[in-house]
């Protein structure tokens, strides 16, 4: 009968050479990313020169509650 503790020795928080990166890796970089993409977006669709796409994303800001003035 084999005990099942739920955890594997890769699934350890040791503080080995691989952690760093792992961190880097699955929690640091994809936030980055998303931080990055979501301010561009932001940034395009607020001082685009078409007015409907400044429109689309001033009426999305507010129905998402982010006062914009």
């Amino acid at each position: 009968m084999a005990i099942i503790t739920g955890a594997s020795a890769n699934d350890t928080d040791t503080l080995d050479s691989s952690s760093g990166s792992r961190l880097w890796r699955d929690r640091i970089l994809p936030g980055l990313t998303a931080f990055v993409f979501g301010a561009a977006l932001i940034y395009a669709a607020g001082f685009a020169s078409a007015v409907e796409l400044h429109n689309a994303a001033h009426d999305g800001r507010h129905s998402a509650g982010f006062p914009c003035h």
